[in-house]
């Protein structure tokens, strides 16, 4: 039974329900003060506490993805895996496993597209880090064997996994279904998480003496879906897309990229890096550094070049719409800036499905093959 089934968690939830009526049955029976009555309740209570917790993390963990499987969770997943497909693979992006998407005919890379596990290696910032890609239908069909397509870069939050975007939140069955009923256009979508040097959260920042996480996401992985997938080298052909963290690093790249990038939507992003025991250091007294990730001095400070950005909060739930406001007052022309303000939505997986749709169709209004 995996560690996200939802078997595990009845079972857990089941424990603790059963221990918690066998604490309050057996109670009266172990109240003396006798070693073992005390042990008795001592054990009782302890067992009770672990199956609640690990309930709770459970649900939890099944929610967000944190973790994908046994191994994952205790640290014993090792490599990705020894099959590697060089007809698909560049000296940049090493394609290890292939998964078909779960629709009629999905089989066939022409009729479902198809979901590339890769491994991604920066040639400047020597970063290897795990991924997705998403190559729709359209890129199989012997009609489009010439054709480029765009692609997206996708970001999930820290901690979480790049599985989070396939899994939890649906990227590549929303792109298919969207572009299939023709609400967008196919499109390549680059999925990873922001922590390639786990399990520090580095922030898309290049660390003075540390990971070069900026160079890695705005230099070495555009370079490399170019060189490996056909998708063109110009800034209308490449977007940046992400949640939480991730979406903190798409808009703040794309700020500093606008050669690169000709897009970015920031889902519940984050306006400023965060300096706490997950990030440790990343600037060693850097202030033009430290200046250089506040994406409100960014985008005030960017040379306007035609970039468009899409930001989303909520009214009620979500804690970064004040600074979201902010950001918008700030993009001047020809930068554009769009908005989703929900109503009510926290900052979580469920508000993100509900602005995935709307975010991948402005993206594919805003970028091209």
């Amino acid at each position: 039974m995996g560690l996200t089934s939802t078997t595990v968690l009845a079972l857990a939830i089941l424990a603790g329900v059963l221990l918690f009526a066998a604490t309050v049955w057996l109670w009266p029976k172990l109240s003396g003060r006798t070693w073992r009555a005390v042990a008795g309740r001592i054990g009782l209570l302890l067992a009770t506490q672990l199956a609640l917790f690990s309930a709770v993390g459970l649900a939890a963990n099944k929610s967000f993805l944190f973790y994908g499987s046994w191994a994952d969770l205790f640290g014993q997943e090792t490599s990705m895996g020894k099959v590697v497909d060089h007809s698909m693979s560049s000296d940049d992006i090493k394609v290890v496993d292939k998964q078909k998407l779960d629709v009629p005919g999905g089989a066939k890379p022409q009729v479902g597209g198809q979901i590339l596990k890769v491994a991604i290696t920066g040639q400047k910032s020597k970063i290897t880090s795990p991924g997705y890609v998403w190559l729709p239908p359209e890129y199989f069909q012997p009609q489009h064997k010439d054709q480029n397509f765009p692609a997206s870069i996708v970001l999930t939050g820290y901690p979480g996994t790049a599985e989070n975007l396939i899994k939890g939140l649906d990227y590549p069955m929303k792109a298919f279904s969207l572009s299939k009923s023709g609400k967008m256009k196919p499109m390549i979508l680059v999925m990873l998480r922001p922590t390639i040097a786990p399990p520090r959260d580095t922030e898309c920042v290049d660390i003075p003496g540390g990971p070069q996480t900026e160079t890695f996401f705005a230099e070495d992985l555009p370079q490399a879906i170019q060189s490996t997938f056909r998708v063109g080298k110009k800034p209308q052909n490449m977007g940046f897309i992400g949640n939480s963290t991730g979406g903190y690093c798409a808009l703040k790249i794309a700020a500093h990229y606008p050669e690169t990038f000709g897009a970015a939507a920031g889902l519940s992003a984050y306006y400023d890096a965060p300096d706490d025991p997950t990030t440790g250091d990343l600037f060693h007294g850097d202030e033009k550094l430290k200046k250089r990730a506040d994406v409100l001095h960014s985008i005030e400070n960017k040379k306007p070049s035609g970039t468009s950005f899409l930001v989303t909060s909520s009214e009620k739930g979500e804690p970064n719409l004040g600074d979201t406001r902010k950001f918008i007052k700030k993009v001047k022309g020809p930068d554009r800036v769009s908005s989703i303000i929900l109503d009510s939505g926290g900052h979580n997986f469920n508000t993100w499905r509900r602005e995935i749709p709307p975010m991948l169709m402005w993206m594919s209004g805003r970028i091209q093959a």
